[in-house]
């Protein structure tokens, strides 16, 4: 990846950091699920940004995992992690993709917000007596690929809350919401889902997960 590109991810993490909040996991997590609802009320319910509402356990191992590729806790990078991942020429090219797109400032507002959002969503999980354990065995394509098998819906569709659900639980997500609503905003939440949902999409794309579906925000 390009150094001004690095240079401007790592600016907008630091203007970000203070305010934005969110994050997410796996395809283990589908099936480490007991539900606090009947399935029924389950699909029914729907995410502040749409999409359905997952309130299984979590698979913290995975969460642990996404973190790791990221650079660890204390400095995680979204786009480090999504290299990790990918490769530096893919992700540099869906940036590109996705800055002609949405445009600049709202690229920022995504990578910024993603970045803070670990940091918030540890600080949150501790605060609720919650750690995470020994990362799972997952890194490069394989992670990805979970981290977009995750947030996929019942109905085939990628949705960023049901990832964010399945990071540290529904009831945690929700608590990060009102935070970034609170001392961000509304707006930048919406654009930090929104992007995540587009991008995350074409990641299963290039990785061969045609059934994939797009969701409405995007």
């Amino acid at each position: 990846m390009k150094a001004t590109t690095m240079k401007a991810m790592k600016t907008n993490t630091l203007l970000f950091a203070a305010t934005l909040a969110v994050f997410s996991a796996g395809s283990l997590w589908a099936v480490a699920a007991e539900h606090s609802m009947d399935v029924q009320q389950e699909q029914s319910a729907i995410n502040m940004f749409g999409g359905a509402v997952y309130t299984g356990d979590p698979a913290l191992a995975v969460t642990a995992a996404l973190v790791k590729a990221g650079g660890g806790a204390d400095d995680f990078s979204f786009a480090s992690a999504l290299v990790a991942m990918l490769g530096e020429d893919t992700v540099s090219a869906e940036v590109a993709k996705l800055t002609r797109q949405y445009g600049e400032d709202e690229v920022n507002t995504f990578l910024g917000g993603m970045d803070a959002a670990i940091g918030f969503g540890l600080e949150r999980a501790a605060a609720a007596g919650i750690s995470l354990p020994e990362p799972a065995d997952l890194s490069g394509v394989e992670l990805a690929k979970t981290l977009v098998e995750a947030g996929t819906t019942p109905d085939g569709t990628f949705w960023s809350g049901y990832l964010f659900d399945k990071a540290l639980s529904n009831k945690l997500h929700n608590q990060v919401m009102a935070d970034i609503n609170a001392n961000a905003s509304y707006e930048a939440d919406k654009v930090t889902h929104k992007i995540l949902n587009q991008a995350m999409y074409d990641v299963a794309q290039a990785l061969g997960m045609e059934n994939v579906k797009l969701a409405a925000l995007h």
